[in-house]
């Protein structure tokens, strides 16, 4: 922080305007995961964001800030806070970030098969860089995210991956979708004898159908289908792993509910980022949402969650979420052309 408040006296001159961003995330998810003991426990929380941005021109700025979490109970108040610094360039087309960004927005569409949901609670930021080209319907993401450096006891971790696809048509009902990742997980300086490097990723390829200006009931109703697949080893263990499977999702909403309805069907997968539900051969889960909140940046959720699968049939989650987002406002205006 003090690094970027010296960029900032040195920049004023030049800088066109300097901004505030500010969003919080409260939550409290408790799952009770029958087949799944050590999974089945409750998470809550708070965690808050601010951030200041200094724009050199309408294309270039720079971000830094803080993202902590309290999680309900913890001691000390905050158990982690994360810093958030990094170059974003903004065009008619392209996207660039560097640096540690916020992941909401970016790479949060990612499906729980791939990236569970606990990675919005306890990771929040991206940390690497991150590409983003989007021309008419199609739209693709790069991104690499630095887990952990390597130290003489932590391991070299990092994911990267892309996501992306075709927004409908004129029609309005054809899309598509795709979300693929690699975790490269290395060895510590000093290896241990039992240490082995190893990979892990998965993709999904998904088509859909959006049918909201189809019918006149409904605020929402799109259907998806496809399939997925990972490719997992460990060197020295064994070639590649591939598990295949179909997935396909159901969203419906009317006004302050809506159903999401989840489903796989294949061969289980091992993804160490992945939900482990998906380690099974069959898995539906059910999402019954009610938004009673939902003015001027926030917005909150009920979710009460049903999973069905061999290994946990009865599973259920209950779930509330409530995010607030400032946007951003203008501290200081230095240039009126902005």
């Amino acid at each position: 922080m003090l690094l970027f408040l010296g960029l900032c006296s040195s920049q004023l001159a030049s800088a066109q305007a300097l901004d505030l961003g500010f969003n919080a995330l409260g939550f409290f998810d408790n799952r009770e995961y029958k087949g799944y003991a050590n999974r089945s426990r409750t998470y809550s929380g708070t965690r808050f964001a601010f951030d200041l941005g200094l724009h050199l021109d309408s294309n270039n700025r720079f971000v830094a800030g803080l993202n902590g979490l309290h999680e309900f109970g913890a001691r000390p108040f905050f158990g982690k806070i994360d810093p958030v610094m990094y170059y974003q360039y903004t065009g008619q087309r392209w996207q660039f970030n560097a640096g540690a960004f916020p992941r909401e927005g970016l790479v949060s569409d990612f499906p729980r098969a791939l990236l569970n949901d606990t990675l919005r609670y306890f990771r929040p930021n991206v940390e690497g860089l991150l590409a983003r080209y989007q021309h008419g319907r199609f739209t693709t993401t790069v991104f690499i995210d630095w887990m952990s450096r390597q130290t003489a006891t932590d391991r070299e971790q990092f994911l990267f991956g892309s996501s992306g696809g075709l927004a409908p048509g004129d029609d309005g009902v054809i899309f598509g979708k795709y979300f693929v990742y690699m975790f490269h997980d290395a060895g510590a300086a000093v290896l241990r004898p039992d240490d082995r490097l190893s990979d892990n990723g998965a993709a999904q390829f998904r088509i859909g159908l959006d049918l909201s200006r189809k019918q006149h009931f409904l605020d929402s109703l799109s259907l998806e289908a496809g399939g997925m697949f990972s490719f997992e080893r460990t060197r020295g263990l064994g070639g590649w792993r591939t598990p295949k499977g179909f997935v396909a999702s159901a969203y419906l909403a009317y006004r302050r509910f809506a159903l999401f309805d989840e489903f796989y069907q294949g061969e289980g997968h091992n993804l160490i980022h992945g939900d482990r539900y998906f380690s099974q051969r069959f898995y539906n889960r059910l999402d019954v949402i009610f938004t009673p909140f939902l003015f001027r940046g926030i917005k909150g959720q009920f979710i009460f969650s049903f999973h069905q699968s061999p290994q946990g049939a009865g599973s259920n989650q209950q779930a509330f979420r409530i995010t607030y987002d400032l946007g951003r406002r203008t501290l200081l205006r230095l240039r009126p052309d902005l």
